[in-house]
């Protein structure tokens, strides 16, 4: 059974435009890699007076999910180059430090 997950990040509002500019052309691989480790539907949102991220993704293991990209080479190279972009009080990456929401309503 799949599960729908839905999460927040928070970008720095002066980086934005930056950040969009660079998902407009998301690398092939980190695609694929996506993808080979279960991430399908994937959509992220984005209000930009305050750099709020949503994401929402289908997986049918979202623990499993998180762990395959984390193992990928390209997954590294992606969050050193978006982590500029994030508000992180640590040094954690941003796909670290995604704050998970609990679905309590769906209308299929």
């Amino acid at each position: 059974m799949s599960e729908r997950v839905c999460f927040l990040m928070h970008l720095r509002p002066e980086r934005v435009e930056e950040y969009l500019e660079a998902h407009r052309e998301v690398w092939p691989e980190m695609l694929e890699a996506l993808s080979r480790h279960g991430w399908r539907d994937y959509s992220l949102f984005v209000r930009p007076e305050d750099g709020l991220v949503v994401g929402v993704v289908t997986s049918d293991d979202f623990a499993a999910s998180l762990a395959g990209m984390d193992a990928e080479d390209v997954n590294e190279r992606w969050q050193a180059q978006m982590s500029r972009f994030f508000t992180a009080a640590d040094d954690r990456r941003p796909d670290q430090g995604l704050e998970r929401l609990s679905q309590y309503f769906h209308l299929a």
